[in-house]
């Protein structure tokens, strides 16, 4: 039942960040605390989350350097996706009962500028799908394999991550949009079973199986790789460059192998054959591909209405559970999405 502006509690809960995590972010660097919750001022709404996001590039969010986005500010509640439904508005074209989509998560509840939230319909997928398949994850993987890395029919598509939120995705757009082989790595048997058995890749293998990755690259794909997803780097990188063939894109979406070292990463060793193999690898971010939305949400949901694409999601419940869920992210303890859920 929505909540009307008398029936505000007087306070919510936040998570906040409290120390820059050195190497791996541990409990300690966090904390859950108290906040005000107001009524809404003119434009705005306030939000009862309902779930919110957890993602690798959280982490590079929590170190003081200047990047793509700002930093967390230490002893401020951290935010990022979240899903949620409109318990007071003082704007126009949202009320209360509404469920909208905004980036004021890791928190109870989110005040947030109404121009800054958008409405999302609850039957037409369930609400934890808009910060994943249909959400910034989904078009990540859309936008990354399509426009970044040029995919064409035909090609052989390599993706390291495969497990995860964007890299099934990856695979499952590839394979609709006619490619000749889909190959990935993830880190468990199980995973692997799920990249073949639910999501339709021709081939997987367990990265931290002893065998390294190029040799194990080479038995899943052994005509070679003309688009790369990476989701890794580091042995993954290489492992790529060293068997894509002559032409090759690479669109290079995380790094997470490196997220939490206290020394900067080493390149790939063989960066010299991007030369002859006349390769191109392209970072990518997607606030540059906002222009795809409409397209995505319509084909990517086409492809989830009819079964054709499926998803996984793994939940943690309570917000209390935020960091351990963070935590477990970065460890690769989920599959598919990882959502912090707030709906009792």
């Amino acid at each position: 039942m929505s909540v009307t502006p008398e029936q505000l509690p007087a306070t919510g809960r936040a998570w906040h960040l409290v120390r820059r995590p050195h190497g791996w972010p541990v409990p300690e660097d966090f904390a859950l605390r108290e906040v005000p919750v107001e009524a809404p001022a003119e434009g705005r709404v306030l939000v009862r989350n309902l779930h919110f996001s957890v993602d690798p590039y959280m982490r590079g969010r929590m170190n003081d350097v200047k990047s793509y986005i700002p930093p967390f500010q230490l002893d401020q509640p951290m935010d990022g996706g979240a899903v949620g439904v409109v318990v007071a508005s003082n704007a126009d074209g949202l009320a209360v009962g509404d469920h909208v989509l905004h980036f004021a998560g890791w928190r109870e509840y989110a005040s947030v500028p109404a121009k800054h939230a958008t409405k999302v319909d609850p039957d037409a997928a369930p609400l934890s799908a808009y910060l994943g398949v249909l959400g910034m994850t989904g078009l990540t993987a859309y936008a990354g394999l399509l426009e970044v890395a040029s995919f064409k029919e035909g090609d052989t598509v390599f993706v390291s991550g495969a497990a995860g939120a964007v890299g099934s995705q990856v695979g499952q757009i590839a394979r609709l949009k006619g490619a000749s082989r889909v190959v990935g790595s993830a880190g468990s048997d199980d995973k692997v079973k799920l990249l073949v058995e639910e999501y339709g890749f021709d081939a997987a293998f367990n990265y931290k199986d002893e065998k390294p990755v190029v040799d194990q690259l080479k038995e899943v794909a052994p005509d070679g790789v003309d688009v790369y997803f990476d989701n890794v780097g580091g042995e993954h990188l290489e492992a790529a460059i060293s068997r894509m063939n002559v032409g090759g894109r690479a669109t290079i979406c995380g790094m997470i192998a490196g997220y939490n070292d206290t020394e900067p990463t080493p390149g790939p060793r063989n960066m010299a054959m991007i030369i002859g193999k006349r390769l191109r690898l392209q970072g990518m971010l997607v606030g540059d591909h906002e222009s795809l939305q409409p397209q995505f949400v319509r084909e990517v949901g086409a492809w989830v209405r009819a079964g054709e694409l499926k998803y996984t999601e793994t939940f943690a419940h309570g917000i209390d559970s935020g960091v351990d869920a963070f935590l477990g992210m970065l460890r690769g303890e989920n599959t598919g999405k990882m959502i912090v859920s707030l709906d009792a």
